[in-house]
């Protein structure tokens, strides 16, 4: 199956920021955030500098899971507003030069969607191949279980017809049957609904669970799950050319090259990079660049028209599941060593800021380094602020507190009495007394001018999104050293980051640079570093620091 992409590639260097709508800011307050709040905070993100907002789930909804169990799939949930208030958000984003995508759940639906709900009356019914049953008990691995805390099995007896259903998350979420031809055309009306009204692509929600049928008993097999990932992509570009699927997909990066499509990259788009991140902060929580280098140097290329998600933080928790256990309690040590700080045995639920204590040295090297590494960057919501989290909101919602834009009542989010608000404000030091963006955006030393400066920095180097990475040899372990190189134009970009406590002096060498060049430093008033014959200099880095230099050649034009 070949693509038929039809647009720019605009995914290659956007900046991404994921929001949810119901966190975000209340319009009407009546405690719970709105489409009509987001779209009167369009301008603060084109200011801030994001190219892309990612939406998370705004569709009607019975609130079991944070909007991720879906009872209708072309609506919007009536508490947030309605569809003509997320097409004026979509067009208010475009005039500011803002895309937008939203969140597809393509694996399951809430148990109170009209066609489970169809699906459980009789096993002779229409919509009982929408689902996936089984006659038996199915063996259930408890590996297979997403929820361990709540669930124990990933098959649910239905009392009516004494048949069990396959839910790989909740028991309240049942998996759909995606190889029925009838439900993947119900997902394609669903995807060209949302095209029509705007978006400009999806991001696909747990896309490994989608093909995850080991355990069903009787399957023949015929369905192949990543040629319809084609058939997907291949919809969406033949109707918006520039369309993006941006995949869930948390799996070592060997199987990673699969969903992308393998050589012809015409699966998935993009694809977070859950690897790096993991190891991240395994260097983090050591305070030793090694595992994330040796992470760097295994991530594969790519087609040119696919992309890395890079990030620092997401919405669910901070899974830790590709680490080893004795590489996950280093990090659960260093940075959750309280029970009520981890989650599922693999993951954490809080923010950078107060894993590192406030730290902002270190905090700016991390988002330095996700800024700096050849993909596409996704914030989620706060992050520009230093926001923390509230571990009072149970499991993966401790994260989702409401966003702080003022010193003032409920931070700023909503007028309403506290008691109404959608979730509680964290306080003490993280609390919207202490951070919170009106008075970040009036201190130009905050974190939120380093963030927009990093945004535009970025932006400012396009060819940081279309570039190979190569790790340079360190012999400071603390010390990760790599060069950014877009082929094409010769263009490279060396970047530095500091994850000890002192200081050092790096030596660098790149035998490639012809005589008389020189590297230049984009982060603090670009000054010089010429390079001698061989391409060696020597740089200083504070503690925790990080520089960003640009290779500059005899006859290159100068950097403005």
């Amino acid at each position: 199956m070949r693509r038929v992409d039809g647009g720019d590639l605009w995914w290659k260097n956007a900046v991404f920021y994921c929001a949810d709508i119901e966190t975000f800011y209340d319009s009407d307050g009546d405690g719970t955030g709105d489409i009509r709040g987001m779209s009167d905070r369009v301008d603060y993100l084109s200011d801030l500098g994001v190219t892309c907002l990612w939406l998370m789930p705004f569709y009607p909804t019975r609130q079991r899971d944070d909007g991720y169990d879906i009872t209708d799939f072309f609506g919007v949930d009536p508490r947030l507003g309605d569809l003509g208030d997320f097409v004026e958000l979509v067009r208010t984003a475009r005039a500011a030069g803002i895309r937008v995508i939203v969140d597809f759940v393509m694996n399951h639906t809430s148990d109170a969607h009209p066609w489970f709900k169809s699906a459980r009356r009789s096993v002779d019914d229409p919509y009982r191949d929408y689902y996936v049953w089984s006659a038996v008990e199915p063996k259930s691995d408890p590996k297979d279980v997403v929820f361990p805390d709540q669930e124990d099995s990933i098959w649910e007896l239905d009392p009516k017809t004494s048949q069990w259903y396959l839910h790989h998350f909740y028991k309240h979420q049942p998996d759909l049957n995606i190889a029925n031809p009838k439900v993947q055309e119900e997902i394609s009306k669903n995807l060209g609904f949302w095209l029509e009204l705007g978006v400009n692509g999806f991001r696909i929600d747990a896309v490994p669970f989608l093909f995850a049928r080991d355990s069903v008993p009787g399957e023949p097999g015929a369905f192949d799950p990543y040629e319809y990932l084609g058939t997907v992509r291949n919809f969406v570009t033949r109707r918006v050319g520039d369309a993006v699927l941006l995949g869930e997909v948390n799996v070592p990066y060997k199987d990673q090259k699969t969903f992308f499509g393998g050589a012809d990259g015409d699966g998935l788009n993009m694809q977070f990079d859950f690897i790096g991140m993991q190891n991240l902060y395994l260097s983090l929580a050591r305070g030793d660049a090694r595992p994330l280098a040796k992470a760097m140097r295994q991530r594969p290329d790519l087609d040119i028209t696919s992309q890395w998600a890079n990030f620092v933080r997401n919405h669910d928790e901070l899974t830790l599941d590709k680490l080893s256990e004795s590489e996950r309690q280093e990090v659960f040590a260093a940075f959750g060593p309280d029970p009520d700080m981890q989650l599922y045995g693999r993951g954490l639920r809080r923010r950078l800021p107060t894993m590192v204590g406030g730290d902002e040295r270190r905090m700016r090297m991390v988002y330095s380094l996700a800024f700096s590494t050849p993909g596409s960057p996704v914030l989620f919501y706060g992050e520009e602020i230093g926001m923390g989290e509230n571990l009072d909101i149970p499991g993966r919602l401790a994260v989702r507190s409401p966003m702080q834009w003022t010193g003032g009542v409920n931070g700023g989010f909503s007028s309403a009495r506290a008691r109404r608000l959608t979730r509680a404000l964290p306080d003490g030091l993280f609390g919207p007394d202490r951070v919170n963006v009106a008075a970040q955006r009036r201190d130009h030393e905050s974190f939120w001018w380093f963030v927009r400066d990093l945004i535009y920095t970025y932006r400012q180097q396009p060819q940081i999104g279309w570039s190979t990475v190569q790790v340079l040899r360190q012999p400071h372990r603390s010390v990760l050293a790599h060069v950014c190189r877009e082929e094409e134009s010769g263009w490279q970009m060396l970047a530095l980051h500091n994850f000890g406590a002192d200081a050092v002096m790096v030596p660098v060498e790149l035998p490639d640079a012809p005589a008389g060049s020189m590297l230049v430093s984009l982060l603090d008033g670009l000054t010089e570093h010429p390079l001698d014959g061989s391409g060696r200099t020597e740089l200083s880095l504070e503690p925790y620091g990080y520089r960003w230099l640009r290779l500059l050649r005899s006859g290159d034009d100068p950097i403005i």
